[in-house]
């Protein structure tokens, strides 16, 4: 066992975690924050999305230790307690959720988007989006969704 030290959604935790567990295993099984999902377990759906230092990284190609030391942000930081996010609030309107699997890792790729590039172009925000998998409602209505969040985020509205 190795002990690593990081701040999960502004908490500092000191954790015990194997050499091959995943960042995805700590933060589901030991943190107990579900709202970061288990898809494919290979890098490809997106569903495990989490902020690492600001940039979206798949939780679960990562292991625990390459995360000592680092931020850590999960979805459950993006809108505390019944408060939605701007985007989760823009997605509900646009009708671009339906199961909500991939949503999670959505926000926070748009989010870090947004944070770095306030008024990134539909070809810019389609490129952030590339590594998340939608089955449900395609893509048309999540991209119309994240424009409507950055138009807000500029009239504060």
């Amino acid at each position: 066992m190795l002990t690593i030290q990081l701040t999960i959604n502004g908490a500092a935790h000191r954790c015990e975690v194997s050499p091959n567990t995943t960042l995805l295993e700590l933060i589901r099984d030991d943190m107990h924050l579900t709202g970061t999902k288990r898809g494919c377990d290979q890098g490809h759906c997106g569903a495990c999305t989490v902020l690492l230092d600001g940039m979206p990284v798949n939780a679960c190609l990562m292991l625990a230790v390459m995360a000592d030391g680092k931020q850590v942000e999960t979805i459950e930081a993006a809108a505390p307690g019944t408060k939605k996010h701007a985007l989760q609030q823009a997605l509900i309107e646009e009708g671009a959720v339906q199961c909500g699997f991939c949503i999670p890792g959505i926000v926070l790729s748009a989010t870090a988007l947004l944070e770095e590039r306030p008024q990134a172009s539909r070809p810019e925000i389609r490129e952030a989006l590339s590594g998340n998998l939608c089955r449900c409602t395609g893509y048309s209505r999540i991209i119309a969704a994240v424009e409507k969040a950055q138009e807000r985020g500029r009239t504060n509205g």
